[in-house]
């Protein structure tokens, strides 16, 4: 019995690290998710509109991007685990300039705020999550993208609850103490609990780690410190051409996701359906995120790019369905709306795993934040411009515009498998 309950501590504790990124990742979703959310409240607040909304979730993603690659460079060689507190932190800071009444343009640097301080943490959670678990970096990454997508499962839900209570601030100033709390514990924990592992939380190979593998994968092998890493050896990578396809990938990805779970609540409503009912079918995009445990672990199974090409696939149609059917019941929408999510959150992990086995060891962290960069770059803008095409010529125009780009991202994986 004693050893029963010992092995079943072990493995809990086993997955520590994963639990506490994991728990970062979904205060950073909630946190980001709970604003379109609450785009509705905020247009009877303050009197703007769409193309402003819009704007604004693009500057904070914007923030959010250009932290990938400096965070990755900072990873590789101070550690992961100040970098991932350090973000923590400023994220909470954020919340809590949200939490309380201010004027629009405070609440505006809050958002700047969110989006700089949890856009360094999933480039260095993939890399730390990669060394602590190198057999099952799939199945690791899908759990770790499935809780932190729960967090906008939760959000929607949160703001309309918060909203009907006359106080959205409050939603914020809880998100700012748990994001104390987590960082709290990713410091004190995880470099005990890493350090005793295949890997080191701070990011860097242990000392002994002398496998021949990863020096055919080194062009300049006799670079021992990622200190002296410089950016042409970054951008260096993308001389890969298989490499480069994937990226685009990637960019048309984070395009048309970003653009429609921006603006999905505000697309349903302008579609029939009321503002609990929307805010029922936005939690149901992120609910599916469960997907990414089954594609995680099927990655690590049966490769990438045939598993890419079909999830993006079904993310492509259920968006251009979702155009279609236009003022459809609820039913109908829903269906679609889950569908397009099981599409898009199936991609996530494999991602993760392709960009993680692609890049090598002394240029990870840097390398998967440059791709990052670019992802999240691409994506800030999307909000903007869905913004400013519904203003002009009305949401089914540009959510048309979303399904074209997410085909071609399906394009782009077929010639990934294609190249050679």
């Amino acid at each position: 019995m004693a050893t029963g309950v010992s092995g079943r501590f072990s493995r809990v504790f086993h997955y520590d690290t994963l639990l506490l990124t994991a728990g970062i990742w979904f205060l950073a979703k909630f946190l980001r998710y709970a604003l379109p959310a609450l785009f509705p409240v905020f247009q009877t607040e303050f009197d703007v509109s769409n193309a402003f909304l819009g704007t604004a979730f693009t500057a904070m993603m914007i923030g959010y991007s250009l932290m990938q690659f400096p965070s990755g460079v900072l990873a590789d060689r101070f550690g992961a685990v100040q970098v991932i507190v350090a973000g923590a932190v400023v994220a909470a800071s954020g919340a809590l300039v949200l939490g309380i009444s201010a004027p629009l343009v405070v609440l505006l640097g809050g958002m700047l705020l969110i989006g700089l301080g949890t856009g360094v943490h999933k480039t260095v959670s993939i890399r730390l999550l990669a060394r602590v678990y190198p057999d099952r970096t799939g199945r690791a990454l899908g759990l770790f993208d499935t809780l932190g997508a729960f967090g906008g499962v939760a959000a929607p839900t949160a703001a309309v609850i918060a909203t009907d209570a006359g106080n959205w601030h409050a939603l914020f100033l809880v998100g700012a103490v748990v994001g104390v709390a987590l960082a709290g514990g990713v410091f004190s924990h995880v470099p005990r609990r890493a350090s005793n592992g295949v890997g080191d939380a701070d990011g860097r190979d242990n000392a002994d780690h002398t496998n021949s593998d990863d020096d055919t994968n080194h062009p300049n092998p006799e670079t021992n410190s990622e200190t002296n890493v410089g950016l042409r050896r970054y951008l260096s990578l993308f001389q890969n051409r298989r490499f480069s396809l994937f990226v685009g990938v990637t960019l048309c990805f984070g395009f048309a996701y970003n653009g429609v779970v921006a603006f999905l609540p505000l697309y349903l409503t302008d579609n029939g359906l009321t503002d609990g009912t929307a805010s029922l079918v936005y939690s149901a995009l992120f609910a599916v995120s469960f997907v990414q445990i089954v594609t995680g672990d099927l990655s690590d199974r049966i490769g990438q790019l045939p598993l890419t090409i079909a999830v993006l696939a079904v993310a492509a149609a259920a968006l251009g369905a979702l155009v279609v059917v236009g003022q459809a019941s609820a039913l109908v929408l829903g269906a679609t709306v889950v569908a397009f999510g099981l599409g898009s959150h199936g991609f996530r992990p494999i991602r993760g795993a392709y960009l993680s086995a692609t890049i090598p060891g002394d240029v990870a962290g840097g390398g998967l934040g440059l791709v990052r960069t670019l992802l999240m770059g691409v994506g800030a803008i999307a909000p903007a411009i869905v913004g400013i095409i519904a203003d002009t010529a009305g949401f089914a125009a540009a959510f048309g515009l979303l399904a074209v780009v997410m085909a071609g991202a399906v394009v782009f994986a077929g010639a990934t498998a294609l190249s050679k």
